[in-house]
C-alpha cells in the first residue's frame, strides 16, 4: 500500500484548542496502525493553507487520504483535496466535546458536508464517527486500512489460468477487460498441452522436492506411485512459472486432459499450491481463484476451501460443500488427517480424501453477471461430522434458513462454486463490497 495522508481541517472560528488536543490524538492513533503518514503540523484552517500544503507533497504516492472534520468546514477543501487526488477518503468526525453550551466543534456538521460533496462528485469514500480513543473508531480504521490494502494487492495481481473452461462452466470464464477495469486483475494464460510436455521432461531433483513437500502433511504417501511422479514433475513445472511469472493464484482445467493425457488427477497440485498460500481453483474458475485469494488475504493467510453446494439437511439447517478431491492439507479433520485417494469418478490419484475440520466460517463469491460484479456473503458453523463424500467435504450449519437461503441462492443465481475460509470476515468482506463500490448479498443474523 502506498502512503496515507491524514488531512486535519477546521476553522478559526470554532474552539481550535480543543480541536488541537483531538488531532494530536489522532494522529497518535494513525501512527500506531501505519507507518506511512503524511500529515501537516497542525489543523489546516484555510484553503490556500491546504493548497500550499498539497503543492508540497508527493501526492502521487497518496492511496488513500483520512480527511478529518476537526471543526465544521465548508465544501471548498474537499473539493480543493479531489483536484489533487483521486484517492478514496475516509471521512472522520469526532464527537462534540460538551453539551449544554457552545457549539464548540461542530464536527459532525463538517463530515455531513464533505460526505455530501463526495457522493455528488461519485468519488469513492467511508465514513467514521468518534473519538481516536474510541474501541470502534480504532477498529473501524484499521479495517478500512486493511481493506485499501487487500485492494492495492489486488491491483497487483496476477492469475495464471492453465487451459480454458470446460464447455458449459461458463461461471468459470471472465471477460478480461471487465476484471481489468473493475479490479486491476491481469490474467495469464499458460497452454496446458505444453505444461503437461515440459512438465515430463523436469529434472528429478526438482520434482522430487514436490513429494517431499507432500508428505510432509499427507498420511501414507506412497511416493512410488506413477501418478504421484506425474503431480511432482507437473507442480514442480508449475512452480517455476508462478516465480518466472509473477503469479499470485492459479486456475486450473482439470479434466479430462489430466486423466486422458497427463494420467494423473489435478487435484493435489491444487492441494499443495493453496496449502503454500498460492490458491488454486479448479475448472478454471477465474472468479474461484479471487475469492480464494480475498479470503486468505482476510483470514491473514488461512488456508481457504472452494466447493461445490451439494447436498442440504433442513434437520439440520445445513449444507454439504464438497470438491472431487482438492483441499488445502490443514483443512482436514484432526482425527482423520490428509489422506491420499482416487479421483471418486476417474478413478485416479492421486487426490485428498479427508472431511474438513469443525469450525466458524465465511463463505463467499466473487459473482459476475451481465449486470456487474457482486459480492455474495454467508456466516456458519463447520460440523464435527463424518466425511458426506468420497473426495473433501463439509456439512456446514448456516446462520440463516437453509431453505430459504436456498432458494435466494437460486433466485440471484450465484455462481455453484463457493469459496469458504475458517475466520470470520464477513465485516471485512462488506467493507470490501462497500470501498469496491459493489453490491453484496448478506446471508447473516448480523
Amino acid at each position: 500500500m502506498g502512503k496515507i495522508l491524514y488531512l486535519p481541517i477546521g476553522r478559526k472560528t470554532f474552539d481550535l484548542e480543543t480541536g488541537e488536543k483531538e488531532r494530536q490524538n489522532s494522529s497518535a492513533l494513525l501512527h500506531d496502525l501505519t507507518d506511512e503518514l503524511i500529515e501537516p503540523e497542525r489543523i489546516i484552517t484555510a484553503p490556500s493553507a491546504l493548497q500550499k500544503f498539497l503543492l508540497d507533497i508527493n501526492i502521487d504516492e497518496v492511496a488513500v487520504t483520512i480527511y478529518q472534520s476537526v471543526t465544521f468546514a465548508d465544501g471548498q477543501f474537499i473539493r480543493m483535496l479531489l483536484d489533487h487526488s483521486s484517492a478514496p477518503v475516509i471521512v472522520w468526525s469526532i464527537r462534540e466535546p460538551s453539551v449544554g453550551e457552545r457549539l464548540r466543534l461542530n464536527s459532525l456538521t463538517g463530515g455531513n458536508s464533505t460526505c455530501h460533496v463526495l457522493k455528488s462528485d461519485r468519488h469513492p469514500y467511508t465514513f467514521v464517527f468518534g473519538n481516536s480513543e474510541d474501541a470502534q473508531v480504532q477498529r473501524n480504521i484499521k479495517q478500512q486500512l486493511n481493506i485499501r490494502t487487500l485492494i492495492d494487492r489486488i491491483k497487483n495481481f496476477n492469475i495464471g489460468v492453465l487451459g480454458d473452461h470446460q464447455p458449459g462452466f461458463y461461471f468459470s470464464g471472465t471477460d478480461e477487460k471487465q476484471l481489468k477495469d473493475q479490479f486491476g486483475i491481469d490474467v495469464i494464460r499458460m497452454d496446458l498441452q505444453e505444461a503437461f510436455a515440459k512438465s515430463k521432461q523436469m529434472p528429478e531433483e526438482k520434482w522430487e522436492k514436490e513429494i517431499s513437500r507432500a508428505k510432509e502433511q499427507v498420511i501414507g504417501l506412497n511416493a512410488t506411485d506413477e501418478t504421484v511422479k506425474r503431480f511432482a514433475q507437473f507442480s514442480a513445472f508449475v512452480r517455476e512459472e508462478i516465480h518466472r511469472r509473477n503469479i499470485s493464484a492459479l486456475s486450473i482445467r482439470c479434466w479430462p486432459e489430466f486423466f486422458n493425457e497427463l494420467g494423473a488427477a489435478a487435484c493435489s497440485t491444487l492441494s499443495q499450491f493453496t496449502e503454500d498460500g498460492v490458491v488454486s481453483s479448479c475448472e478454471s474458475d477465474i472468479h474461484g481463484a479471487l475469492t480464494m485469494f480475498i479470503l486468505q488475504e482476510l483470514s491473514g493467510g488461512e488456508a481457504p476451501y472452494l466447493g461445490d453446494m451439494v447436498h442440504v439437511n433442513e434437520a439440520s439447517n445445513s449444507v454439504v460443500l464438497w470438491h472431487c478431491g482438492a483441499g488445502a492439507y490443514s483443512l482436514a479433520h484432526p482425527e482423520q488427517g490428509a489422506q491420499p485417494g482416487v479421483h471418486p469418478n476417474r478413478g485416479l490419484g492421486f487426490t485428498m480424501e479427508f472431511g474438513l475440520k469443525p469450525g466458524i466460517v465465511t463463505i463467499f463469491r466473487v459473482g459476475y453477471t451481465t449486470g456487474g460484479y457482486r459480492l455474495l456473503v454467508m456466516r456458519g458453523k463447520a460440523l464435527d461430522t463424518p466425511q458426506r463424500f468420497n473426495g473433501t467435504s463439509v456439512e456446514v450449519e448456516l446462520e440463516t434458513n437453509v431453505t430459504e437461503t436456498l432458494y435466494g441462492l437460486m433466485e440471484e443465481g450465484f455462481e455453484p462454486h463457493y469459496g469458504m475460509v475458517y475466520e470470520d470476515v464477513v465485516s471485512d468482506l462488506m467493507e470490501l463490497g462497500k470501498q469496491l463500490q459493489l453490491p453484496v448479498s448478506v446471508y447473516t443474523l448480523d
